[in-house]
């Protein structure tokens, strides 16, 4: 059975969801930190993920074999910190640790159960943690592969015997061969679909020819295949806003920016023509808003449609026809156009996440998800609330 830990802190204040049926389309679990040294396979354990101290006392990533040089100085304690007024003091503070940070329900799999209920939530579709940092810092393809299949043997055992909790598995393309073969064995212990970062280190776009293999295997899996935001290595951020002490004032603009990976290379999947070699393809678009894709579709459609651009991109359809049949994309619930881009595209495409317990979302994502279901006609609401995401991962 799949270690769990409680939580040391108490259920959080809850408020319930409205509607029925509702499905969270996009939460996250809180991993143990000896994961990967207890399911690793055993070749590759001297280089396990693993939890250190660091000089100070703060804790810190090793992730293969070295310090890690983006999850370090205490970082790992904010990891479930959603609501947290005092993050940068949390990190600074020894005593304050990954696993005493924990927030109820984030750990074990009963908690999550009882959260739910508070919540009036039915379903959570479970993403990972701790697999959002490390593969910006593994380029080793071999040991990338092991730290999903090390992940996604233990998701699924969390999972196992509790249908409301649905595990998905973790994917990298550094081999698509083998990721390709790792989305079968997963979906073979119970994952309902995948997901891969929305970057690679040789620098290869989501939708080139060398991915083919986990397109062609989502496809025949019937599952999903979802882009996720994870940390990227630096070069993907380019050199625009020049310093890093520039950077990190533009708090603002690295919470609208930081998914621009996810959107670019979602669009790669036109460019290459992905959805006509891979007709049943079922893609799903995570954590990065949603507002953005009616801009997004009108541009692409209109280059495709009446640009000699458009002449040189081998698509049989406009790019917002294949939206509306194969790629569904969950909101923030504090998004407030969804409606009216729901009413163009189609009630069907669109759903909501929490991303609960992560500090970057807003804690009152179910006050929020309220209002957001109520602009919806009442035909509507239930569908975006959970009925979507049924019929996606067919729950």
């Amino acid at each position: 059975m799949a270690l769990t830990i409680a939580a040391q802190k108490p259920i959080h204040q809850t408020h319930a969801v409205e509607v029925d049926g509702a499905v969270d389309a996009d939460g996250h679990i809180l991993e143990p930190p000896t994961l990967w040294e207890d399911y690793i396979d055993p070749q590759f354990r001297d280089r396990a993920l693993r939890f250190n101290l660091d000089e100070h006392g703060l804790e810190e990533l090793e992730i293969g074999g070295r310090r890690s040089t983006m999850s370090r100085n205490g970082f790992p304690s904010t990891l479930g910190a959603m609501g947290a007024p005092d993050l940068p003091a949390m990190q600074k503070d020894p005593d304050r640790t990954y696993l005493r940070e924990a927030p109820y329900g984030s750990m074990d799999p009963q908690e999550r159960i009882k959260v739910l209920d508070a919540e009036h939530i039915d379903i959570a579709i479970l993403y990972t943690t701790v697999g959002l940092l490390w593969e910006a810092e593994v380029d080793d393809p071999e040991l990338a592969q092991a730290y999903t299949k090390a992940y996604n043997r233990w998701i699924c055992e969390f999972c196992a015997g509790e249908p409301r909790l649905v595990p998905t598995a973790h994917l990298s393309l550094s081999d698509p061969a083998a990721a390709a073969r790792e989305l079968e064995r997963a979906v073979g212990e119970g994952a309902r679909g995948g997901y891969v970062a929305p970057f690679h280190h040789r620098g290869v776009p989501l939708g080139h020819p060398d991915n083919d293999p986990v397109f062609a295997a989502a496809q025949d899996l019937d599952v999903p295949l979802a882009i996720h935001p994870t940390f990227e290595p630096q070069w993907t951020k380019g050199t625009r806003m020049g310093t890093w002490e520039n950077v990190k004032q533009l708090r603002l603009l690295a919470s609208v920016s930081a998914s621009d990976g996810v959107r670019q290379q979602f669009t790669t999947l036109f460019d290459y023509g992905v959805f006509d070699k891979f007709p049943r393809l079922k893609v799903l678009v995570l954590e990065s808003g949603a507002g953005w894709i009616g801009y997004w579709l009108d541009r692409i459609d209109a280059v495709y449609g009446h640009t000699f651009i458009g002449n040189r991109v081998p698509l049989q359809h406009k790019p917002s026809d294949y939206f509306r049949e194969r790629v569904w994309i969950s909101a923030d619930p504090d998004e407030r156009m969804v409606p009216a881009l729901a009413e163009r595209y189609g009630i069907s495409r669109f759903m909501w996440a929490s991303d609960f317990p992560h500090a970057d979302h807003t804690p009152e994502y179910v006050h929020d998800l309220n209002e957001l279901v109520a602009m919806f006609p009442e035909d509507q609401r239930r569908a975006f609330a959970g009925d979507n995401a049924r019929a996606l991962f067919q729950l």
